[in-house]
């Protein structure tokens, strides 16, 4: 497979981070976040078509970031829509025109892969590892195993019961598909369990993505201790 994109989905207000601005444009050693995130997908293939999602009244200001920052990695700004679904919807228009001006149309060598903006920690073995995986089984995303124990709530009242922890997983990105699969399974009407970009191929029967392993400090940042985690394990990466 030759012909790869990445969509890095960064529509996030940082309203848990607590910040004045959104968390995928807070600096991260020395760098806003996102730039992490972009380079990481450059550094495991140069070739790699980079699409970015972020809501319109953050295209200029990202704009004008990556003049500040002197940042030439090559990618497309698609605007965001109401849900995540929907800006990963804009997304796939976009690829999709792209294929077909290229005479490429419904082509299956075309591997697509979805991000989360604010995970910058994505190592390059997991990248490899879920387009490898996607181009033999069609679809692949990466989980990490639960190591807390887990309770759930009992009914409508306040007690709980532990459940086997070792039935659970964490889901990561980047989630990566066949072109076609992808774009398909977002023709479909968006429902609210759609949670990620798994859910919404499952629920157009399709195909069945696998499991990957992923990679514990491929953490979101979503919070305060997020972020000081983040700043800590890209420190022991230089």
């Amino acid at each position: 497979m030759q012909n790869k994109y990445i969509i890095i989905v960064a529509g996030g207000k940082g309203l848990r981070m607590g910040a004045d601005m959104p968390k995928q444009f807070l600096l991260l050693n020395g760098r806003p976040v996102l730039m992490h995130t972009i380079e990481a997908f450059y550094l495991y293939d140069s070739a790699i078509h980079i699409v970015l999602v972020l809501p319109e009244g953050q295209k200029v200001y990202w704009k004008n970031l990556c003049e500040d920052y002197d940042f030439r990695i090559f990618h497309q700004v698609v605007l965001g829509g109401e849900t995540r679904f929907h800006s990963v919807k804009n997304a796939l228009f976009l690829i999709e025109k792209q294929l077909a001006a290229n005479e490429q149309g419904w082509m299956d060598d075309v591997l697509i892969g979805v991000h989360d903006g604010v995970r910058p920690l994505v190592s390059k073995d997991l990248i490899t590892k879920a387009y490898g995986q996607a181009d033999f089984e069609k679809g692949a995303y990466p989980v990490v195993a639960v190591t807390d124990s887990l309770r759930k709530l009992s009914g409508s009242s306040k007690k709980s019961v532990p459940v086997d922890r070792s039935k659970y997983y964490l889901v990561q990105t980047p989630q990566v598909f066949q072109g076609d699969i992808l774009i398909n399974a977002y023709k479909q009407e968006y429902k609210q369990e759609f949670t990620d970009d798994v859910s919404v191929v499952e629920s157009a029967g399709i195909c069945h993505p696998v499991m990957i392993d992923g990679n514990r400090e491929n953490i979101k940042i979503t919070t305060p201790v997020d972020f000081v985690i983040a700043q800590t394990l890209i420190k022991c990466k230089i």
